[in-house]
């Protein structure tokens, strides 16, 4: 069986979803792919279900009844893969924001440079994001900086979405108690792997923002975040984390 597998939440991405499902099962390295997909209306899951004859026993689809978060989907995601024994589990987008071909680069920062969790950093070298508009821009790394101020963890990329964790770290968080299901979620898996003392590695990737479809930021997930990283260091404080 193979050792890897891409997790892929959707909504409506009916545009990018063959695309991007070609992208990642055309790597070197053979990828299995997972999508999981809340019951989106412009059909994506149909596109995926489609094309699972031409990639059998690489493409898997899970439908979820209505859009419940990020996060949720992605926990959902992880729940799947560890019940089937991959050894590194990814999370990407569908939109080509991340590139595809670094996925070989999250993959060897684990498998061969001994991180527990690998993420594609934007702001490890710099800043390395093209096509978003700067008051964006700011937002993101600013995030990222207020993150490290509340949290103590050495990440400058703590709302990155691309990341290869290894089963171990999965494992040993209790994805049961997950709360946050916007980008606050992506803080949280890894203040959560950052508490239980797992290697953390950034590689440095160039982030592009999506030409097709419609992005999912809006300003209860931008709210969520804030108030979220205060929540998750009181919890640790308190040893109820």
């Amino acid at each position: 069986m193979n050792d890897c597998i891409v997790i892929i939440p959707t909504y409506n991405e009916i545009e990018n979803i063959e695309s991007i499902i070609r992208a990642v099962l055309s790597q070197h390295k053979p990828f299995h792919l997972l999508i999981v997909d809340d019951n989106s209306p412009d059909h994506t899951a149909v596109k995926v279900v489609m094309l699972q004859e031409e990639f059998e026993g690489r493409l898997f689809i899970e439908n979820r009844a209505k859009k419940a978060g990020l996060g949720t989907a992605y926990v959902h995601g992880f729940k799947w893969a560890l019940d089937r024994k991959y050894n590194y589990i990814f999370e990407m987008d569908a939109d080509f924001s991340h590139n595809p071909n670094d996925l070989e680069k999250l993959f060897d920062a684990c498998h061969f440079g001994g991180a527990d969790l690998a993420i594609g950093s934007r702001y490890v070298t710099g800043v390395n994001v093209v096509n978003w508009p700067l008051s964006r821009v700011l937002m993101s790394y600013f995030a990222s900086v207020y993150v490290k101020f509340i949290t103590g963890m050495k990440i400058h990329d703590a709302t990155a979405g691309f990341v290869c964790y290894k089963r171990e770290v999965l494992e040993a968080i209790n994805l049961n108690k997950i709360k946050f299901v916007g980008y606050a979620f992506q803080i949280e898996m890894k203040y959560r792997t950052y508490c239980k003392k797992f290697e953390i590695t950034e590689v440095p990737i160039i982030f592009t923002d999506r030409t097709k479809g419609v992005s999912k930021m809006s300003n209860a997930i931008i709210k969520e975040a804030i108030f979220g990283v205060i929540a998750l260091r009181l919890k640790k404080l308190v040893n109820s984390l």
